[in-house]
């Protein structure tokens, strides 16, 4: 049995463990969270180092992309040194290739049209290939990068000016600590709504679900959400909040879903590569493979 654990800076209270097969190997799936304490992250990926097939890095991101550029954020790339042996990923290296996968299925087997639909991608640089794909697919898009990971009142609507602003922004704030701007430990479970505008008058909110826990509004009648990394409790708070439907890029596993960066850990220990060797075409034909779907989740 391959063993895949996340270590993530996010909350205790969300672990989870699973045992799912994929690719006709069995996996043993568990996230770990630390309230937000890197040490003991470093401490855990440190123990099970070279005793784990992969690890996921969950709460952080090592790498944010725009246009074609990458960024690297000083902070986790402290956090994944910890791990000498064992790869770690972050989610970002299938995200460019998942989500805009997710969006094609959407709409050539689940009938789910984004032409000319309202949508809010909360942080676009965390999701760009999602992004990048809706825009593609016709959605009226508003990228929320500004709003909610700097508190500006600056919608951004294009993927060119968005990768135009990174190029001046994300080399300053990969160098800042992630919790100035990212949601980490118990502060995924507080909710702060800011420019509520956006959220209501989006058709379709998508992107990292704590930014759009922290950020969303009371109610959000009617909405559908693309996200993943959501428990059982998340989607009844939100079925609490009227949101219609629940897209999930990551298949379920034991009855919820998990972030990205578990998913990557599993595709990387399937192909049995270190992660600066997987190529995009890897990815795309590992997730042929397992055939991963998105989970589509009615909630009224």
């Amino acid at each position: 049995m391959k063993r895949v654990v996340s270590i993530s800076l996010g909350s205790s209270k969300r672990d989870h463990k699973a045992v799912e097969s994929f690719g006709g190997q069995t996996f043993s799936i568990e996230r770990v969270g630390t309230d937000g304490d890197r040490r003991k992250a470093i401490s855990l990926i440190r123990e099970l180092d070279g005793k784990v097939d992969a690890f996921g890095l969950g709460g952080t991101d090592l790498y944010i992309y725009a246009g074609k550029r990458r960024y690297t954020f000083r902070d986790s790339v402290q956090i994944a040194a910890a791990a000498q042996i064992t790869p770690i990923v972050d989610g970002s290296g299938v995200k460019n290739t998942l989500e805009r996968r997710v969006v094609r299925l959407l709409e050539t087997q689940y009938q789910m049209s984004f032409r000319g639909r309202k949508t809010l991608v909360v942080c676009a640089v965390d999701r760009f290939g999602l992004a990048e794909e809706l825009v593609a697919a016709g959605a009226d898009a508003v990228f929320g990068d500004l709003l909610f990971g700097l508190g500006l009142p600056v919608p951004i609507r294009s993927p060119r000016t968005l990768a135009g602003l990174a190029a001046v922004i994300a080399p300053i704030i990969t160098k800042l600590p992630t919790s100035w701007f990212y949601p980490t430990g118990s502060k995924q479970q507080q909710s702060t709504p800011r420019f509520a505008r956006y959220f209501q008058e989006a058709d379709v909110i998508a992107g990292d679900f704590h930014f759009i826990r922290r950020y969303m509004p009371e109610q959000l009648p009617g909405k559908t959400i693309i996200t993943n990394t959501v428990t059982r409790e998340d989607e009844e708070y939100l079925r609490g909040r009227g949101v219609a439907t629940l897209v999930t890029t990551t298949p379920e596993m034991g009855g919820r879903s998990f972030g990205t960066n578990i998913l990557e850990g599993i595709l990387v220990a399937l192909a049995q590569k270190r992660p600066e060797d997987m190529t995009t075409g890897d990815y795309s034909r590992l997730l042929d493979e397992i055939d991963a779907r998105p989970r589509i989740k009615p909630l009224v």
